[in-house]
């Protein structure tokens, strides 16, 4: 008995106090033995509850929270784009979701079974860099991007833990090859790299995916100034025509003189840019902007216009084509020389190289050289196109250049420039910058810059109409379109000489002539002489009835009325100017 008041003595109170809450006073050792029980089986289920909790929670949200940050990452990978479309609404690119397969190397339990299984499943995948991502230490690699829906389903299938999708914004072109030059395309990260693509990532599109402001709710299309329906007659022409003329390539463009607006722009071999593969292909070059050509007797009108703007000379001025122009050790001559002289209506319509050499040298060899500055030939002409080429001029420029300049020699420009300065000469004389987006012509003409008299400009559409009446632009004259045009056919320079049967052929037409809204450019490079064209591979023969099958077809389209027993061009064009006189 004492042992046991000694024992309870020795108890501190605090402990006697815990004692007497968990058991009560006088409780026996049988329920001690269950209290303690029960309390081993409640911490037990705690715990395990606790742990269960965390793999659920680990096998629902991790996945959730580390795809979140991809999510975030992936702004910057594959970002959305907004919708090109053409004048009518029609959607040149536009943005689609497309699974792409990925990786996380720290949760794949055998990484030698996934890759057999991944590379068995996606036979183009490279084993050895599907390998080598897999058994690194990143927490998270690409291992295909863009697969097809069967290709998802039989990944999934496999049910390898560490292998997952993301759903990517790609790029698609619904027109295929037909705008490919003017659409330009993306890269694998939907990032732009040639054509329109690039210049939208130019002008800001990156700057807002940056700053995650480029969702797909808040881009609005790109609305371009081509319309798809001229775009396809155009590039349909071309194809019939490279084919029937055995021509390496074959180009074309249609802008409207009073805007500056591209409205169609097409340049074969060309390539679909939802097969970028095709786009390196040195063939495939937009020969409209990235190329530069010396343009032959096109190159003509500016010299007239020249001449005519200087107020020196009229349409009935006289010049010596009696036989070929001597200078120095060279001779220039007229490939159907007259022998006589020729007024400025016969330089023109008849091409006298002759004449217009002479014409330029009246002027001088630095009122030439202004004369085409002053036009935009002599400097890089900048669009929206990232993609452009300087023109290539004599460093040295004397009498000679002058002379063979005059006639399209010696001076290679982009087609798309030649156009431009085309322009000028038929709308009134206004220069305006060309674009690939939809501009009225309030805003052409808050842009536009003077460069020739509007008398001087009456007088070209003058030229230009009576060359498709009885000059080298007669296979263009479609009936009711009143088109007027101007030829050119350029000896290309091979190994440093010009080699006579390797031609460039180029036709501009303007619709209509008395007032010009379209002008239309077709080039041929290297056509060949057919048995209908009587052995001859001149731009008369191949490039203009080309473009009068392009005019037969883009007409309607464009909504020009047809017009027919219109008087001839001095009665009908240049009444206005000779009321001005």
């Amino acid at each position: 008995m004492s042992a046991a008041r000694t024992a309870k003595r020795a108890e501190s109170w605090h402990q006697r106090l815990i004692r007497s809450l968990l058991y009560g006073r006088n409780v026996d050792r049988a329920a001690k033995a269950r209290a303690r029980v029960g309390f081993a089986i409640l911490a037990f289920a705690a715990i395990y509850s606790v742990i269960g909790g965390r793999l659920v929670m680990f096998a629902i949200g991790a996945d959730g929270h580390s795809s979140a940050r991809r999510a975030a990452a992936q702004d910057a990978i594959a970002t959305a784009r907004p919708d090109i479309i053409d004048r009518n609404g029609e959607v040149l690119a536009t943005d689609v979701k497309a699974p792409s397969l990925f990786g996380e190397p720290r949760r794949i339990i055998d990484k030698d079974e996934a890759i057999e299984l991944l590379t068995a499943t996606l036979p183009d995948l490279d084993i050895g860099e599907v390998r080598d991502r897999l058994t690194s230490k990143k927490g998270f690699v690409w291992l295909k991007r863009e697969i097809n829906a069967q290709q998802q389903l039989e990944i999934h299938r496999l049910g390898i833990p560490g292998i997952g999708f993301l759903r990517e914004n790609k790029r698609v072109y619904p027109t295929g090859n037909e705008v490919a030059h003017l659409i330009g395309l993306v890269n694998i990260d939907n990032q732009g790299i040639a054509g329109m693509e690039k210049w939208l990532d130019n002008n800001g599109l990156a700057d807002l995916h940056r700053a995650g402001f480029a969702t797909d709710r808040l881009q609005r299309p790109i609305e371009l100034s081509v319309d798809l329906r001229v775009e396809h007659a155009l590039r349909d022409e071309l194809l019939k025509a490279k084919d029937k003329f055995h021509a390496k390539a074959a180009s074309g463009l249609v802008t409207n003189v009073r805007t500056g607006e591209i409205v169609a722009m097409v340049s074969v071999p060309d390539f679909d840019p939802n097969n970028p593969k095709e786009a390196h292909d040195p063939d495939r070059i937009n020969r409209l902007t990235t190329g530069v050509y010396e343009m032959g007797s096109t190159f003509k009108a500016f010299t007239l216009a020249m001449a005519l703007d200087s107020g020196k000379y009229d349409l009935n001025s006289m010049w010596d084509a009696r036989g070929p122009l001597h200078y120095g050790k060279f001779a220039i001559h007229d490939d159907e020389p007259k022998g006589r002289f020729l007024n400025m209506k016969e330089v023109f319509t008849f091409s006298s190289n002759v004449g217009a050499a002479r014409i330029a040298l009246s002027q001088g060899v630095e009122a030439h050289k202004a004369f085409l500055r002053k036009m935009g030939q002599l400097e890089r002409l900048r669009t929206e196109l990232p993609e452009s080429a300087s023109p290539i001029v004599p460093r040295h420029w004397s009498d000679l250049n002058t002379i063979t300049i005059s006639f399209g020699h010696g001076i290679a420009v982009a087609p798309l420039q030649a156009v431009m300065g085309v322009s000028a000469l038929v709308n009134g004389g206004y220069l305006i910058p060309p674009t690939f987006l939809k501009r009225s012509e309030d805003e052409a003409m808050a842009l536009a810059r003077r460069v020739i008299k509007p008398e001087t400009s009456e007088k070209m559409r003058f030229l230009m109409r009576l060359n498709a009446e009885i000059g080298t632009a007669k296979r263009a004259d479609v009936k009711g379109y009143y088109i007027g045009g101007k030829t050119g056919t350029a000896e290309k320079v091979i190994n440093g000489h010009y080699a006579k049967r390797r031609v460039l052929t180029a036709f501009t037409a303007v619709i209509p002539a008395d007032k010009p809204q379209y002008q239309l450019l077709i080039m041929l490079d290297e056509p060949q002489p057919l048995k209908e064209t009587y052995g001859f591979i001149t731009s008369g023969w191949n490039a203009v009835p080309t473009a009068g099958n392009v005019i037969a077809r883009i007409g309607p389209l464009l909504g020009i009325e047809p017009r027919f027993d219109l008087p001839p061009p001095d009665r009908l064009i240049l009444a206005a100017s000779r009321a001005t006189q």
